[in-house]
């Protein structure tokens, strides 16, 4: 063999040696790379699975009236939001609408509306006010008296580690009345007790309920005026139940001073009559909650006449037992 034919021998073998050996270092660097990204893979589900972000959940737990009256409603919506992360979530905004058959009646915005705590559970109230007007101008086929379907829809919206900001919609259906003042009149004065001193009497009064649902009669207070002189006035506590489109009747003590009448008394007596006045309000209870409602009625004519059937007779000189109102 030719002496310049080793080199070439030599020359193979070291290349062929070098070859293996880049091999042999480019499957350590690799394999060590997917040991690395194993290793991270493996420790980021192990925090993952530790840390345990999702998303939290909500619902209306329920809606109150707190107060209620003839002018608006004041409504208070429950949501309760549960938080599963192990970090506090903030509570962005909140969107609310309520609307009947698909017509608006109120929305609003609440900005940042707090925090849930970590592993937590809160309650958000959200106060809405409905006031009747607004209604009642808006849409005309709304009558008072009247009961009517509502929907509040809500949306949270929270931003949640990892997962980012959502929004967790919410609804709740019920209804609510548009309340209608009960009508009262004054069907006649019954004298317990008459002189020009002191008159103790009772007043029978009608109370007409005009609305959808019934009112459950707890107590009134009034104030009493003929010809525009004070009778009396008083807080009774009286049950009965109205019942709706329904009229009841109920009996109020009094007493006063005819002598304070002056000439009204005369003209009264006389046959003339003169106006009267009764106003004050009346405690209910009602399937929506308790109210005060006022009671009033103005003008009319007032008249002296005998009870003939608590034994009066024809003598116009007898003092006369009724008032009567027309």
């Amino acid at each position: 063999m030719a002496s310049s034919d080793k080199p070439e021998i030599v020359d193979r073998d070291v290349k062929d040696r070098d070859r293996k050996e880049g091999d042999k270092d480019e499957e350590e660097k690799g394999g060590f790379i997917d040991k690395v990204k194993d290793f991270i893979h493996d420790i980021g589900e192990k925090i993952e699975g530790a840390i345990g972000f999702g998303k939290p959940t909500a619902d209306v737990t329920g809606i109150h009236i707190p107060h209620i009256n003839l002018e608006k409603a004041d409504l208070v919506v429950d949501v309760l939001i549960k938080n599963p992360n192990p970090v506090p979530i903030p509570l962005i905004d909140i969107n609310y609408l309520i609307e009947s058959d698909g017509r608006k009646l109120v929305s609003g915005l609440i900005p940042d509306a707090g925090t849930i705590h970590a592993h937590g559970e809160e309650t958000v109230k959200i106060p809405v006010t409905l006031i009747y007007d607004d209604i009642k101008s808006t849409y005309k086929d709304i009558q008072p008296g009247s009961i009517i379907p509502y929907r509040v829809k809500v949306d949270l919206i929270v931003d949640v580690p990892v997962i980012g900001r959502i929004t967790l919609p919410l609804e709740k259906t019920g209804e609510i009345p548009i309340p209608y003042k009960p009508d009262v009149d004054l069907d006649k004065i019954h004298f317990e007790r008459f002189s020009f001193e002191e008159t103790v009497a009772v007043l029978h009064v009608k109370l007409e309920n005009m609305n959808d649902f019934d009112l459950g009669l707890n107590a009134l207070d009034y104030e009493v005026w003929l010809a525009d002189v004070s009778i009396g006035s008083a807080e009774l506590s009286k049950s009965a139940t109205i019942a709706k489109k329904g009229t009841t009747y109920i009996d109020v003590p009094i007493t006063f001073r005819p002598k304070d009448f002056g000439s009204a008394l005369w003209d009264m007596i006389r046959g003339k009559g003169t106006g009267y006045t009764i106003k004050g309000h009346i405690n209910v209870d009602t399937p929506f909650g308790a109210m005060k409602l006022p009671i009033s009625k103005e003008g009319g004519t007032t008249r002296l006449k005998k009870n003939k059937e608590d034994g009066g007779d024809d003598d116009d000189d007898e003092v006369c037992q009724i008032l009567s109102f027309q």
